[in-house]
């Protein structure tokens, strides 16, 4: 059974809900232990006294932070537990927000949120529906392991997750980057970058990509177990030249026609055609009263997830961020 890294509560204006927090995701890295090079000896990490050289115990560790002229101030870990009572056990929730108004780069980690016993499950489960009725996710903060962490809460199926988030000062301003100026973009370079994104496009599926890093580690840890000559990957290609560009570009659409029987084309045309469409007769009507009443539903069988979810905005449809493609579609045809 899994076990909590973290147990406290998650409380929403008077109500307190005891729960636990549990990874979702897990490391599949392989892992490299030290050696002395022609040696079987192992090489560890010590902590040792900078000064004598001998080795100190875990227990006998405090923590300091430099004050600036080689001075530092040392803190006790009940120090740091004091100066935030209760801070470690609480899940507080400040806001509900729209989960698709948060960019990716905020994003950290992901864990589950689980009631800690059985008769805390009807308050859970009263969150988690009116959290996905609503279509907002639950913005607050808590203390783990001496750290404290933004996060946001959603319902994802019978499940709230829980996403740690970077504070606004963690996240670096991309203006501070030497990015190229005033370069150009060629008009028929663009139409051919453009379509190959659409030859290459197709919908998410996670199950598609594979870590094939580590398939090659495992390879080459096998074959020399075994005694065998390793096989060497070639070298990456090398860097574009400008000059060749717009070639580069059309060898690669040709490519990806061919390795997908022209399918991502065909479809990323429609649904340009079919959101065009739409939007073309979402400008005309003005309103969602009058696009309802211009009759026929849009055929929504290859939009994306984003547009349907761009749609579902524009309708108003609750519940929309927690909903599965399918189940956007249901609703924006319902709402149309």
């Amino acid at each position: 059974m899994a076990r909590a890294i973290w147990t406290g509560s998650i409380t929403f204006g008077l109500v307190s809900i005891p729960v636990g927090l549990f990874p979702a995701t897990s490391d599949h890295t392989i892992h490299f232990h030290q050696f002395e090079r022609g040696t079987s000896d192992r090489v560890r990490n010590q902590r040792v006294n900078e000064r004598t050289g001998d080795e100190v115990d875990f227990d006998d560790i405090v923590k300091g932070a430099d004050v600036g002229d080689g001075e530092h101030v040392v803190v006790e870990p009940d120090e740091l537990d004091a100066i935030a009572p209760g801070r470690s056990r609480n899940l507080e929730i400040a806001d509900f927000v729209e989960l698709d108004e948060i960019d990716p780069i905020w994003f950290r980690r992901t864990y589950w949120l689980a009631p800690t016993e059985e008769q805390y499950g009807r308050p859970y489960a009263l969150l988690l529906r009116a959290m996905r009725e609503s279509g907002r996710a639950a913005v607050g903060t808590f203390v783990m392991r001496g750290k404290e962490y933004l996060a946001a809460v959603r319902p994802d199926g019978d499940v709230l997750a829980l996403q740690t988030l970077y504070f606004a000062d963690e996240v670096r301003d991309p203006t501070d980057l030497d990015l190229p100026g005033g370069v150009r973009v060629q008009g028929k370079e663009l139409a051919m970058a453009t379509s190959l994104i659409d030859s290459m496009s197709t919908s998410w599926d996670p199950t598609r990509y594979r870590d094939t890093y580590r398939d090659r580690v495992d390879e080459l840890i096998e074959d020399k177990r075994k005694g065998d000559e390793t096989v060497v990957e070639s070298a990456p290609p090398d860097p574009t030249e400008m000059s060749d560009l717009l070639a580069a570009l059309e060898r690669s659409v040709s490519e990806a026609k061919q390795s997908r029987g022209g399918v991502g084309t065909k479809a990323t045309g429609k649904k340009a055609t079919e959101k065009k469409a739409t939007e073309k007769g979402t400008k005309k009507s003005g309103s969602r009263s009058s696009r309802t009443k211009a009759g026929k539903a849009p055929d929504l069988r290859d939009a994306t997830k984003a547009e349907l979810t761009a749609l579902a905005r524009e309708l108003d449809v609750p519940g929309r961020s927690s909903m599965t493609r399918d189940e956007l579609a249901a609703a924006v045809r319902k709402a149309s």
